[in-house]
């Protein structure tokens, strides 16, 4: 079984298993704001990335189950919101 369809089969196992509870309201609210400006979309941006880095994205697109501009879209919301930090490395 793919990964996605395991996952998909433990919450609907969990659902059933009556271990949801509804959210609050403001809750609701909230995160239904999020979605709406996450998917807005009023700009339209070109960029040129290496070939290598395209197929890159593409890749973890289709292991996500996402078209690769949204992926890409995702990506760089969240860096813009600081909720994706580049990672610090060790010095060698």
């Amino acid at each position: 079984m793919r990964k996605s369809a395991n996952d998909e089969k433990q919450l609907l196992d969990s659902f059933e298993r009556g271990e949801w509870k509804p959210a609050a309201e403001n809750e609701r609210r909230k995160y239904a704001d999020y979605a709406k400006a996450t998917l807005r979309k009023d700009r339209r941006v070109n960029i040129r990335i290496s070939e290598r880095d395209l197929r890159g994205l593409q890749e973890r697109a289709l292991e996500e189950g996402v078209p690769y501009q949204t992926l890409m879209s995702s990506v760089l919301h969240k860096y813009a919101s600081g909720r994706l930090k580049e990672a610090k490395t060790a010095p060698d």
